[in-house]
């Protein structure tokens, strides 16, 4: 049997722009604004909770990307947890976010499927299969090789970027023709206002950015990660907050917030107010040119996670083998697989649910290793060190230490399913636990 490859250092600033900007911007741009609408109806509180989202969202790769230029390897979080706290806490990150990662492949294609029989007047049960076909399609596409999938998430991501500020425009140029309907106040309706419903707006802004940590799950692939990990996600953060900002502005040029409050899907109600029923199809067609970029980047991310974790011995041996053309191709056509059980039994939701709790609980590590590794490793290496450290890490740590404890009592069942996979997962970790294959240099 032949040696496996390693992984290729082809990927370029391009590719680390399109992967930020592929993987932070999904569905729910398109939706959120409804919810903050109805936390934040000044307009000007509307704008500026996205303006000080960007901010903390910057500040979290600030204290990332000190970490992806110190530790080079590809694989994500799971690379600073093990590097930091050691085998267990990389054991748990890494499958936790492998897991959830193809859990929301499937979430993620499924919408593309439903916008698919929405416009096809398609039977809804096809919706599944549609989205299964998704993919199948971009697992196999993947599987040609690394630059193939560089290219396929510059187009897809660019795709994104035209179809939303295709939208921003048609706003603009067409808001003369929107019907607004009179707002009437619910009567029975509980509203939350003050610091509080500024919390809230913000927890959902922040969610809606978070994304901006793709390009550390290729860190070794990159041809410079030392000034291509942060320009990557700073570069890839503004792009985003800019599209954000612009699509708000668009929305509220075209309906005040009052008519968009509460609306579970903004842009659909602003599409609507302008086009009627015809609105509709419109944003139908931007999910399904925006949301490939995001099943592309997923696949990429999940399988650099589940061969990361397994070249290290927390995983499977079989996952460390590399084709010729530089692709991870068992971990990538087993997180392919896994994307399409979630899909065939439905239960995806259900995952990404409970991941919520350690999509947070990651960053939290991620934060603290800046402490940890600083005090630890004091001459190491560092060619991206976090500006305003210890105050602006402290800043997004304390932040992320916040919202765990808030997800905790916002969610209470799934905190405790989360809490059980912690306590069940330690006996699966001392018994699968393996000789570890060695990594191969970086420098």
């Amino acid at each position: 049997m032949s040696r496996p490859h390693s992984l290729l250092r082809i990927l370029g600033l391009s590719f680390g722009l399109a992967v930020t900007v592929g993987n932070s911007i999904g569905a729910g741009i398109l939706r959120t604004p409804g919810d903050i609408a109805s936390l934040l109806p000044s307009p000007a509180l509307f704008i500026g909770i996205w303006i000080v989202g960007a901010l903390y969202a910057l500040l979290g790769a600030n204290a990332v990307a000190e970490l992806g230029t110190m530790l080079p390897r590809s694989g994500g979080q799971y690379i600073f947890a093990r590097h930091a706290f050691g085998d267990y806490p990389g054991f748990f990150v890494g499958w936790m976010d492998w897991i959830s990662t193809c859990a929301s492949t499937a979430g993620i294609s499924l919408v593309i499927g439903e916008s698919v029989t929405a416009i096809f007047t398609l039977d809804r049960a096809t919706s599944a299969p549609i989205a299964m076909g998704v993919v199948a399609a971009f697992t196999l596409l993947l599987v040609r090789g690394t630059r193939l999938g560089d290219v396929t998430q510059q187009i897809t991501s660019l795709a994104k970027a035209i179809a939303l500020l295709m939208l921003v425009a048609v706003c603009f140029m067409f808001a003369n023709r929107a019907h607004v309907p009179a707002a009437t106040p619910s009567a029975g309706a509980a509203v939350t206002t003050g610091f509080a419903a500024f919390l809230l707006a913000a927890q959902s802004v922040i969610y809606t950015y978070d994304g901006w940590s793709g390009p550390i799950y290729f860190t070794e692939e990159l041809d410079d990660p030392a000034r291509q990990v942060p320009r990557s996600m700073f570069y890839g953060l503004l792009s985003v907050a800019t599209i954000y900002l612009l699509i708000n502005v668009a929305f509220l040029y075209a309906m005040p917030t009052s008519a968009i409050a509460g609306s579970p899907l903004a842009a659909g109600a602003v599409a609507h107010a302008i086009f009627g029923d015809r609105g509709e199809l419109l944003v139908r067609v931007i999910v399904i040119v925006s949301l490939p970029s995001a099943v592309n980047a997923c696949l990429l991310m999940a399988s650099r996670t589940l061969y990361s974790i397994s070249r290290d011995g927390l995983g499977v041996s079989m996952a460390t083998r590399v084709n010729e053309r530089g692709t991870p191709v068992t971990a990538l056509i087993a997180s392919g697989a896994v994307a399409l059980a979630f899909l065939a039994t439905g239960t995806f939701e259900t995952i990404i649910a409970i991941a919520a709790f350690f999509f947070v609980a990651d960053y939290t590590l991620s934060f603290a290793a800046v402490f940890v590794l600083r005090a630890r490793e004091p001459a190491a290496a560092r060619p991206y060190r976090a500006i305003g450290h210890p105050w602006t890490t402290g800043f997004v740590l304390f932040g992320s230490i916040a919202f765990l404890v808030s997800a905790v009592f916002a969610d209470r069942r799934n905190s405790l399913y989360a809490l059980a996979i912690v306590v069940l997962s330690y006996p699966v970790f001392r018994s699968t636990r393996r000789r570890p294959v060695p990594a191969p240099s970086v420098s």
